[in-house]
């Protein structure tokens, strides 16, 4: 049995309006066996291509490898854009030494709630995977049920979006709630794109664009929130 801890803080500072939540990096990054190209930081797996779709976008042209400047950069970029990382797994167990999300066992989950209300200016959760079992979205209406909180509903069209009201943090009523608003993007690894190219818009965008790939459809989906 591999426990699997994750290796990396709460990336979130006092003005962070937006907050990417996912499940937990591939096990390498919490034994320091890194690849080439992966970097020591929050979704730094080369191949999960959270970054690389960022760097589309942005035109960052990062680095790819074990440096700290490769750290940095993506800091610097998190900063600048008042966007936040808290995965909500804190740690697993596994028989398989493997990033399979269905793969974890005896799940402890991180209080995101308690960093909502530490953080008063977050004001959206990006999901980095849908309500699939053991991905974000799931654990995430689990935590909310300690709460007795719950999501409503926003919109039905991929990517999803939910939101729900957090009592203030001083009086712990509903007299002056916080809306926080949750987005359910495709999750960045390669294993999304076979659901991908299920998708209406997809199949649509693909037959109109030459060349049109998942790639390029997560950037697109990610540019609108990112």
């Amino acid at each position: 049995m591999f426990k699997h801890i994750h290796p990396y803080k709460p990336f979130i500072k006092t003005d962070t309006t937006k907050l990417i939540v996912g499940t937990l990096p591939p096990p390498r990054f919490s034994t320091g066996a890194l690849l080439k190209k992966d970097v020591d930081f929050c979704y730094g797996s080369y191949y999960n291509s959270l970054w690389l779709f960022i760097d589309e976008i942005y035109n960052l042209n990062l680095r790819y490898n074990n440096s700290q400047e490769a750290i940095e950069e993506r800091k610097q970029f998190l900063i600048k854009n008042k966007i936040g990382v808290c995965d909500i797994v804190a740690s697993c167990e596994r028989d398989k030494i493997d990033a399979s999300d269905l793969g974890m066992k005896n799940i402890k989950l991180r209080d995101i709630i308690s960093y909502l209300k530490a953080y008063p200016k977050i004001e959206t959760l990006l999901f980095t995977g849908g309500n699939s079992k053991n991905g974000p979205e799931y654990f995430f209406r689990k935590h909310l049920k300690d709460y007795n909180l719950k999501l409503k509903l926003i919109s039905n069209e991929v990517p999803r979006i939910h939101e729900f009201l957090l009592p203030n943090k001083r009086t712990e009523n509903y007299k002056s709630p916080r809306k926080i608003r949750t987005v359910s993007l495709i999750s960045s690894s390669g294993a999304a794109n076979i659901s991908i190219s299920r998708l209406p818009l997809y199949k649509q965008l693909k037959t109109s664009i030459p060349g049109f790939n998942t790639f390029d459809f997560r950037v697109m989906q990610y540019s609108a929130f990112l």
